[in-house]
């Protein structure tokens, strides 16, 4: 569970060309789930599996070289220690490929589609210092609905079955749950003024 210490000081920062490095540190050799490198939504299965690995390394880099920004780092201590992806949805094609996260309605949205935070600072507050940083990002990029795809998941759950974020962290945030195509993955949403 991600319990909030509100003495914590974790700054968030968008990962940039200049913060490339820091994102390599965080996600290790293995990027993150199993060579992930945060590719999953964004292109075909069969692209993923193809290039897994250094592939999707090269093909987040490829992102941020453009001048993209893919996500945020949250650090402790000036150490990456959690990665959020954020983004307008359309960054993510694989969600409209999926019959339980596709579209709800024709409204414009930014999606909050994956969590990484480090083994030793996991169940410490990252992932909902993440959420906070995003929704204040996507704020600052003209969004006015963020929609994240967290697992409703009771109990305690293997980390990487979580990646997507947690039913109660995103509504301690504040989102509700506007469709449900899955018993364990509802639709949530934050309307932002």
């Amino acid at each position: 569970m991600d319990t909030t210490n509100p003495d914590m000081d974790l700054p968030v920062h968008p990962v940039t060309s200049e913060r490339w490095s820091d994102l390599e540190t965080l996600f290790g050799p293995q990027g993150a789930y199993d060579g992930c490198w945060c590719m999953w939504w964004r292109i075909k299965r069969a692209d993923f599996a193809r290039q897994r690995g250094e592939g999707n390394r090269r093909a987040l880099k490829a992102i941020v070289d453009a001048g993209e920004v893919p996500g945020l780092l949250a650090y402790a201590d000036g150490e990456p220690v959690g990665w959020c992806s954020v983004g307008p949805r359309e960054a993510y094609p694989t969600l409209n490929r999926s019959p339980v996260l596709k579209r709800v309605d024709d409204q414009p949205v930014w999606s909050v589609v994956c969590f990484y935070v480090a083994p030793a600072w996991r169940g410490r507050g990252v992932m909902t210092r993440l959420l906070a940083g995003a929704v204040d990002y996507a704020r600052e990029h003209g969004a006015r609905i963020v929609e994240g795809y967290p697992k409703d998941a009771p109990g305690r759950t293997p980390d990487p079955s979580v990646y997507t974020g947690l039913v109660s962290t995103f509504r301690r945030a504040g989102f509700v749950e506007v469709a449900r195509r899955s018993k364990t993955r509802p639709i949530m949403r934050l309307m932002l003024t």
